[in-house]
């Protein structure tokens, strides 16, 4: 067999023990459940109107132009509707590949930077694969996480290679145009670090910091070429309110003052150790870090230049979010993998020692599994509620045998200790899912609500939404009209006025007995309730006076036992 079809060969079998069982744990985790509002519906709903309306080139929600997002992902689902049909099959697949190929460009990465330390290079997609926050968010229709594959896909371009240590500066400038056009200028973010601080772990671009900084501008311009030749049309075509959202005030309005999400500077720190858990659990991945040691090799430094400068930097951005750093996620998985590469050639002792292994998590998932199964009897003794904690009791013995089990499987000893701990964190994500889908997505699933509301728009009603509406009922129903956002008093009584056959969408965080009796339909949201009315109905009650009895009762669905107790 020639060599390079031998490295091929090898390069695939590597991938096979933690690709295959990601793409399935993965696909089994985002088809238990429908998409998610507000995040998935929110994304599907932007791309079903510029579908449904031609809007190819400005993103589009409930009626007027998206300022907020570009459009590549949006392109990407048309691109499966254009072949399978309209679905909501396919924009999940997408998310599903989008993290696959982030766990390959991961692997990829860490055989680069540690080329003496193949044991990076395998272990670095299992520890990712096994977070439990960045797994969740995988199964969002989002855009994070293929702006993370843009991420990597440039930081790969600028790592050296065999028989070649200068930069592939085209392709680092298509892949950076690739990430703003999938999330905006916050891409320049996530790459600028390691490209700035390139002498500092690069022994070319110490070398030569004319031709890497020089190029890397040229790159970084060719890349907002590319959103500008996006953006330049898209904001002529979509008005000035728009191009004035999508040039100036939606991204200064983030970094600045924020609009949305705002949070103090060091909101971030305290989330560090539930964002990188299960491994922010086990001793030895902090023994690494702690007992790493100048002078650092060129993979270790690349990580602290990425990591440690944007943690600052989406430190000073008022806005806030757990998932905006989720690029990161590998960065920080690729720094434990090293520093634990490290801590095995140079301190065997610590690499060996027993009390630094996975038994903390052991310990606390049998705890968690014998909860699990005591749950049932604290709820029925009145020693524990909750809406989740009562719905979960229903189930909670089936999984408390499944959480024993990963805790045993964490107590043994022996090799592959971090392979065990990523199968564990791994499952175990699968199963809180599992459980939540069996237990509470009953209160997250709209379709009864959507489905009415899309059976009104075809029939030409207007539909009103008192409050913020995000498009929560635009894909799922297939609305082609716009949904017109209200708010109590004179708003509501003219649109009741001009559209007496119409409905508005309310979400009251408690209801009352005229929900009950009056209104269409009832269904729990969260942590309140989506109730939709007859405007004319709706209108005669805010204004002191009792409206006709309805034709039909009230339709209430997926009322849980919490729920109807809280009726009574």
């Amino acid at each position: 067999m020639p060599s390079s079809a031998y490295s091929r060969s090898e390069h695939l079998r590597s991938l096979w023990p933690w690709l295959p069982l990601w793409t399935v744990v993965a696909l089994l985790a985002i088809f238990s459940h429908g998409p998610m509002p507000l995040y998935s519906t929110r994304t599907l709903a932007v791309a079903w109107e510029m579908w449904n309306h031609g809007h190819w080139l400005v993103p589009h929600i409930n009626g007027q132009p998206y300022s907020e997002k570009v459009p590549l992902l949006f392109w990407l689902i048309h691109a499966g509707w254009f072949v399978f049909g309209v679905n909501d099959i396919w924009p999940r697949v997408l998310e599903v590949i989008f993290g696959g190929t982030q766990l390959v460009l991961l692997s990829t990465l860490a055989h680069r930077l540690f080329p003496n330390r193949p044991w990076v290079a395998k272990g670095a997609p299992w520890m990712l694969l096994a977070l439990g926050y960045a797994f969740l968010f995988g199964t969002q229709i989002m855009y994070e996480v293929l702006l993370a594959v843009w991420v990597l896909a440039a930081l790969l371009c600028l790592t050296p290679k065999a028989g070649r240590d200068e930069p592939r500066w085209l392709l680092f400038g298509l892949c950076i145009g690739a990430g703003l056009m999938t999330k905006g200028p916050v891409m320049f973010l996530h790459i600028a670090f390691p490209w700035l601080l390139g002498p500092l772990w690069s022994d070319w671009a110490n070398s030569n910091r004319a031709r890497w900084y020089g190029r890397g501008v040229l790159a970084m311009l060719l890349g907002g070429a590319m959103l500008l030749a996006w953006a330049l049309p898209a904001g002529f075509s979509g008005g000035e309110a728009y191009r004035q959202r999508l040039f100036f005030t939606q991204t200064a309005g983030r970094v600045v003052d924020a609009f949305d999400h705002a949070r103090p500077f060091w909101w971030y720190l305290p989330m560090i150790p539930a964002l990188l858990f299960p491994f922010s659990g086990w001793p030895r991945a902090w023994a690494a870090l702690i007992t790493l040691r100048r002078p650092l090799e060129p993979g270790l430094r690349f990580c602290l230049c990425w990591l440690l400068p944007i943690l600052v930097a989406f430190s000073l951005i008022s806005g806030k979010q757990l998932y905006y750093p989720l690029p990161e996620f590998a960065g920080a998985t690729l720094l434990l993998a090293g520093a634990i590469a490290v801590l095995r050639e140079k301190r065997p002792a610590l690499a060996d020692n027993p009390w630094l292994g996975t038994w903390p998590l052991g310990v606390g998932g049998i705890l968690f599994g014998v909860l699990l199964f005591l749950l049932p009897v604290l709820v029925s003794h009145d020693m524990m509620h909750g809406e989740y904690v009562d719905n979960s009791s229903h189930y909670s013995r089936f999984f408390s045998v499944v959480f024993i089990l990963l805790g045993a499987f964490l107590l043994l000893r022996g090799r592959g200790e971090m392979r065990r701990l990523a199968i564990a964190g791994l499952i175990g994500t699968l199963t809180l899912n599992t459980l939540f889908t069996l237990t509470m997505w009953q209160n997250f699933d709209l379709r009864p609500s959507a489905h009415l509301l899309g059976a009104a728009d075809t029939e030409g009603r207007a539909i009103g939404y008192l409050g913020n509406y995000e498009g929560q009922f635009h894909f799922e129903g297939r609305l082609t009209r716009p949904i017109e956002r209200l708010s109590e008093g004179d708003a509501l009584q003219a649109f009741a006025r001009i559209h007496p056959d119409g409905l508005i969408v309310a979400r009251p965080e408690k209801l009352e007995a005229t929900d009950l009796r009056y209104a269409l339909l009832v269904q729990p949201f969260r942590s309140s309730w989506v109730v939709i009315w007859p405007a004319a109905s709706l209108a005669e009650l805010r204004a002191g006076h009792i409206p006709p009895e309805p034709p039909h009762p009230t339709r209430v669905y997926q009322v849980d036992n919490w729920r109807f107790r809280s009726l009574q």
